[in-house]
């Protein structure tokens, strides 16, 4: 086996899901705060344009770089959204945002390579660059800070062998927005930044900027999955400079012939015709937040920065735990409540842990009363400790 898969840390927040499920199987209750899927449905364009994709035979391959039709759409959306000017044929169309981010790597990177990453950060990028035979090179986000980025921290990272800057905004786990003030100073560093933009149009305070505002020698990733309630649909899509087009499109024709043309038209219709529906999620996850940082803060969490995108809540649990994994399982064995351990997003993430409010305010509630009971039972238990400390 390949020595590198040996490095890559498993996926933590789908272990709490499969041992939630399992629980489930067995008649137990769950409220699921741990991963990052909206519950609603597709909407109904969005429906209706899969179905008549089947219905008139559109399930042949497309383009490898995707329908140009779409590839138009995502380029007004850029345009309309952040006044930038994108080419639809520097636009490459993958099956969710994930493919998008390896072929990157395999374009950017060698043996040699570094790229640096955040830390805490999503969980993935590290084995994505690992999966390139690259080198993660960590920068800490501070939670004194507010979990942004500070551009000096990275400046002292770079190196002769840095082939990329990883940035999310907003962040996963945090739902903070990047400021733009750092948008501009990073985007002057010389250095290709890889921009996952995946949470864009869910941002409740603030304005999430792209990259491509600031500069083209960037990769922006970004997809149908979290705005659109697309997850099952698998459908993303990568921005590059023109340059390294044909060599991303020589390398999505080998590894990946094409993303799925049913759901190719479906991101059509979703560009076109979901500004009603996209409010009305955006409205709801809102609601969620507020309500969720309420409680959460009553109970105790310290919140290092208020959310402002995606649908996450990150909280210092070190009130009562030094252990967030096994922390996390407890909740979930005895709580019912899934949430995600913060050492899942790097070692700077030990001590937190994330809720997701891509669930229903019914059910959130219902979550944080059952968390309330299970808090109150552990400081009982350990009255005479200063911190829980889980065996």
């Amino acid at each position: 086996m390949n020595p590198l898969v040996d490095k890559m840390t498993s996926f933590i927040v789908m272990d709490v899901l499969e041992r939630a499920n399992e629980l489930q199987r067995q008649g137990i209750d769950i409220i699921h705060l741990e991963v990052g899927e909206p519950d609603f449905d597709v909407p109904e364009c969005v429906t209706k344009a899969v179905t008549d994709a089947y219905k008139n035979h559109q399930t042949h391959y497309t383009h490898s770089l995707g329908d140009p039709e779409l590839r138009q759409e995502i380029a007004n959306l850029y345009k309309r959204e952040y006044n930038v000017d994108v080419d639809k044929d520097q636009i490459l169309v993958t099956s969710g945002s994930s493919p998008a981010i390896l072929l990157t790597m395999i374009l950017l990177c060698n043996t040699d390579s570094e790229v640096i990453l955040s830390n805490p950060g999503y969980a993935c990028y590290k084995n994505f660059v690992l999966g390139a035979h690259a080198k993660p090179v960590s920068v800490p986000l501070k939670a004194e800070n507010g979990f942004q980025y500070q551009v000096q921290d990275i400046k002292e990272k770079i190196s002769d062998k840095t082939a990329a800057i990883f940035i999310n905004s907003p962040m996963n786990p945090t739902g903070i927005v990047l400021e733009e003030s750092f948008m501009k100073e990073i985007s002057e560093l010389g250095v290709p930044i890889i921009s996952d933009e995946i949470y864009h149009g869910l941002v409740y305070e603030g304005k999430a900027h792209s990259i491509l505002e600031y500069t083209d020698n960037a990769f922006v990733l970004n997809g149908f999955s979290k705005r659109f309630a697309m997850t099952g649909l698998r459908l993303g899509y990568l921005i590059a400079p023109k340059k390294y087009i044909p060599a991303l499109q020589k390398l999505a024709q080998n590894f990946l012939i094409c993303a799925s043309s049913t759901a190719q038209k479906a991101g059509i219709a979703a560009l076109r015709d979901t500004s009603d529906y996209e409010q009305v999620m955006f409205n709801t996850y809102n609601e969620r937040r507020l309500y969720l940082i309420d409680r959460l803060q009553k109970m105790g969490f310290k919140l290092p920065a208020i959310p402002q995108g995606a649908f996450y809540v990150f909280v210092d649990a070190s009130k009562y735990t030094n252990d967030s994994l096994k922390f996390a399982f407890d909740v979930l064995e005895k709580a019912h409540v899934g949430i995600t351990p913060g050492v899942d997003f790097g070692t700077g993430g030990e001590g937190f842990v994330r809720f997701s409010y891509a669930n229903s305010l019914e059910n959130i509630k219902e979550g944080m009363d059952r968390l309330e009971k299970y808090l109150r039972t552990v400081r009982n238990c350990c009255a005479s400790e200063s911190r829980v400390k889980l065996v």
